[in-house]
C-alpha cells in the first residue's frame, strides 16, 4: 500500500488510500487494504470502518468496494472480534462488528448481484453467531437486517435456508426482543454499555435521546426479524415451524408500536401466512387471532387491508370457513361499503362478493353457520339489491324517501335530547332503513349518531361496528372525526389499547383540519379529553409496557416526566363511558358504580354518569344534527 500522506498519524490510512489519483494504484491500494485489515492490530482501526459505513449508507449501488474483497474483509472482522475478545476490547475495535454486519447489510439491501456475491464471501455463518446474540443485542440488530436483505432474494435465499437455526433463532428473536432491550439496556441508565449510547445517539444526547432510541431500535430488531421469518414463509416447507400456536398467538401484538408506523410487523407476516393453505389451518384454530384480526380490520391501522385480506381468504378456503365464519363474517358487513382503501380498489365489492359465496356454500350444504351470520350477510346483499332498485326508481321517490329519513332523524334527535337513548337509537335505526344508499354523508352521520347511543347504553361492540360503518362510507374513507372519536372510546371499554390510540391520534388529526367549531383545535391546543386518552393508551400500548411489568418497572422517564411501565391507579383516567368537562365549563361525573366486563372475563370497575352528563361529554356531541 501507498504510504500514508505525513499530516496523517496512522500506518495504511484507508482514507490516504481513496485520495489516490491514479485508479489502477488506488484499485490495487483498496484491494491490499481489504486484505491484509483483518490481520492487523493496530490502533484507530475503527475510523476507516465509520468511513466505510457511512459510504455504504450513502452510496449502496456502488460497485467499486464490492469487487475488491470488502464482503470478505468485514466477514473476517465480525469473526476476529467473535474469537478475539482481547482485541475487541482493545482501543475502540468493540464497534468493528456492528459496522461491519451494517455494512454488509447496507451494500446487500438494493442489488442481488451484491448479495450473491456476499454468500460466496462467506458472509452468512458470521451473521448467523450474531444473530444468536454472541455479542449484544445491538451487532443482533445489524445482523438480522442484513440476513433479511440476503432472504429476500431467490438466489440467495438457498443459502440461509441452508442454515436451518436462522429460522429458528428469528422466531425467537421476534419474541424476546423487546424485553432484552428493555432489560439489558433501558431499565438501568446506570448500566448502559458506552458504546451502545454512542451508536444510539451518534454521541450527541443523554439518557433521553438514548432511551428513544432504545425504543427505536428494539421496534426494528423485532420487525426486522419479522421481515426474515417472512421471507420464510413464502415456502410451505417452512410454515410448520413458523404456524406454532406460541408464536402466532404473539404475532399481532407485535406492530412497531409508533416508533416503527412503516414497517407491517406482525399483521404482514400473518398475511403471508394465510396466503398459503398451509398457513390458514393453524391461524383458524386460534380464535383470539381471528378476533384480533376483526380489530385491526376495523381499526385505523395503516395496515389494515391486510387485516381485510386475512379475514377475506379465511373465509374463502372451505377447510377453515366454518371456523371463522361467525366471528369474521361482523367484521366484514361492517366493512361491505368501503370504496378504496389505499391502492385497494373496490375492495367493499370484494368483502360483498366472498359473503355472498359464504351463503351459497351454507346452502350447498359445505359449511354451517349461526342464524345471526346468515342474517347479518343476508342484510348486506338486500342491500346491494335495495342500491339496484333505486338506481331506476324517479328522483322524486327518492327524494321523499331521504325526506321521511330526515324526519325520523329529528325525531331520533328529540328523543336523544330527552335521555331516551335507546328511543333515538330505534329512530336512527328507522331512518336508516329509509334513506337512499346512494345518500352516504346522511348515512354517515345516522350510523355515528347510533354509535353514540351504543357508547351511552354500554354497547362497545355495537358502537364499533356502527363506527365503522359511518368511517367507511365517509369520503375520504376512516377521515369522520366524531365516529374516529367514538370508536376510540368504545374500544377503550374492551381494554384494546393499540386501536384505541391510533383512532385518538387520527382524530386529533382531524380535528386539526376540521372546520367544525365543535371540533377545531383552538389556539391549536389538542382537547384536554383526547389528549387524557391518548396518554392512557400510549402507556398501556407501550412498547417496553409487558417487558416492564415483567421486571418490575423502569428507571427511566418519558419526554413528559412521566414513568413509563409503571403500574398506575386506572381511577386517575376517564373510560370512555364517563363525562369530561362540559361545555359550560362544569365539572359533570356521575356517582353511581358501574361495571363492565371484558372479553376476558375481567371486570373493570368505573364511575358511570348520569345520561345527561354523558351526552355532553367530550364536547364533541352537538352540530349539524350531528350528535
Amino acid at each position: 500500500m501507498e504510504k500514508a500522506s505525513q499530516d496523517c498519524p496512522y500506518p495504511r490510512c484507508f482514507f490516504c488510500v481513496m485520495k489516490e489519483g491514479n485508479p489502477n494504484k488506488r484499485r490495487a491500494s483498496i484491494l491490499k487494504f481489504f486484505r491484509e485489515l483483518p490481520s492487523q492490530d493496530d490502533d484507530g482501526q475503527v475510523l476507516p470502518i465509520s468511513g466505510l459505513w457511512n459510504t455504504a449508507m450513502a452510496h449502496p449501488n456502488d460497485p467499486e468496494f464490492i469487487e475488491l474483497g470488502m464482503f470478505e474483509c468485514m466477514a473476517s472482522l465480525i469473526w476476529k472480534g467473535l474469537k478475539n475478545r482481547h482485541w475487541l476490547s482493545h482501543d475502540q475495535n468493540i464497534y468493528i462488528p456492528y459496522y461491519a454486519a451494517h455494512i454488509i447489510g447496507s451494500y446487500t439491501m438494493n442489488m442481488e448481484e451484491f448479495a450473491e456475491t456476499a454468500v460466496h464471501a462467506g458472509v452468512i455463518p458470521p451473521l448467523v453467531e450474531l444473530l444468536r446474540g454472541r455479542l449484544t443485542w445491538v451487532e443482533q440488530r445489524v445482523a438480522v437486517r442484513a440476513l433479511g436483505h440476503l432472504a429476500t432474494y431467490a438466489g440467495t435465499f438457498p443459502a440461509l435456508a441452508a442454515q436451518g437455526e436462522i429460522l429458528e433463532l428469528s422466531i425467537q428473536l421476534a419474541m424476546s426482543s423487546l424485553e432484552i432491550v428493555y432489560s439489558h439496556f433501558y431499565q438501568y441508565v446506570d448500566r448502559r454499555l458506552g458504546y451502545h449510547c454512542d451508536l444510539l445517539t451518534r454521541g450527541m444526547g443523554g439518557v433521553e435521546m438514548e432511551s428513544r432510541k432504545a425504543e427505536e431500535w428494539a421496534s426494528q430488531l423485532q420487525c426486522w426479524s419479522l421481515q426474515l421469518i417472512n421471507c420464510f414463509a413464502f415456502k410451505a416447507e417452512f410454515l410448520s415451524t413458523i404456524c406454532k400456536p406460541e408464536f402466532l398467538t404473539k404475532l399481532l401484538g407485535m406492530w412497531g408500536g409508533l416508533v416503527n408506523e412503516n414497517s407491517p410487523a406482525g399483521i404482514g407476516l400473518l398475511r403471508t401466512i394465510c396466503h398459503h393453505k398451509l398457513g390458514r389451518g393453524p391461524v383458524a384454530n386460534c380464535p383470539g387471532i381471528v378476533e384480533a384480526l376483526c380489530n385491526i380490520a376495523r381499526s385505523s391501522d395503516d395496515w389494515q387491508y391486510m387485516a381485510i385480506d386475512c379475514l377475506l381468504w379465511l373465509l374463502q378456503d372451505p377447510s377453515t370457513c366454518h371456523k371463522v365464519m361467525d366471528k369474521a363474517v361482523p367484521a366484514l358487513v361492517d366493512l361491505s361499503e368501503i370504496s378504496t382503501l389505499g391502492d385497494h380498489k373496490k375492495l367493499g365489492d370484494s368483502i360483498v362478493n366472498v359473503l355472498q359465496e359464504c351463503i351459497q356454500s351454507q346452502g350447498a350444504g359445505r359449511n354451517s353457520m349461526s342464524n345471526r351470520t346468515k342474517e347479518q350477510i343476508e342484510e348486506v346483499l338486500d342491500c346491494r339489491q335495495r342500491l339496484k332498485w333505486e338506481k331506476s326508481m324517479p328522483k322524486e321517490d327518492l327524494h321523499i324517501k331521504q325526506a321521511a329519513a330526515f324526519v325520523v332523524k329529528l325525531e331520533g334527535n328529540s328523543l336523544f335530547s330527552a335521555d331516551d337513548i335507546s328511543g333515538a337509537a330505534a329512530k336512527y335505526s328507522e331512518a336508516l332503513s329509509l334513506c337512499p344508499m346512494r345518500s352516504k354523508k346522511e348515512r354517515v352521520v345516522l350510523y355515528s349518531n347510533r354509535a353514540q347511543c351504543h357508547l351511552l347504553l354500554q354497547q362497545p361492540l355495537a358502537a364499533i361496528s356502527d363506527a365503522t360503518h359511518a368511517l367507511c362510507l365517509h369520503n375520504p374513507v376512516n377521515r369522520h372525526a366524531k365516529s374516529l372519536w367514538r370508536r376510540a372510546q368504545a374500544y377503550d371499554m374492551l381494554g384494546l389499547a393499540k386501536e384505541s390510540l391510533l383512532d385518538a391520534i387520527l382524530f386529533i388529526n382531524e380535528c386539526s383540519q376540521s372546520n367544525d367549531p365543535d371540533l377545531s383545535l383552538r389556539q391549536n391546543k389538542v382537547p384536554d379529553y383526547a389528549e387524557r386518552l391518548v396518554k392512557k393508551q400510549m402507556r398501556a400500548a407501550w412498547l417496553f409496557r409487558e417487558a416492564a411489568v415483567k421486571h418490575g418497572g423502569v428507571h427511566g422517564e418519558d419526554a413528559a416526566g412521566e414513568m413509563y411501565g409503571q403500574e398506575t391507579d386506572d381511577s386517575e383516567w376517564e373510560t370512555a363511558s364517563e363525562s369530561d368537562i362540559g361545555i359550560d365549563g362544569r365539572n359533570e361525573v356521575g356517582d353511581e358504580d358501574c361495571e363492565w366486563k371484558n372479553k376476558d372475563g375481567r371486570k373493570d370497575k368505573y364511575n358511570r354518569s348520569s345520561i345527561r352528563d354523558l351526552k355532553h361529554g367530550y364536547n364533541v356531541e352537538l352540530a349539524e344534527d350531528d350528535l
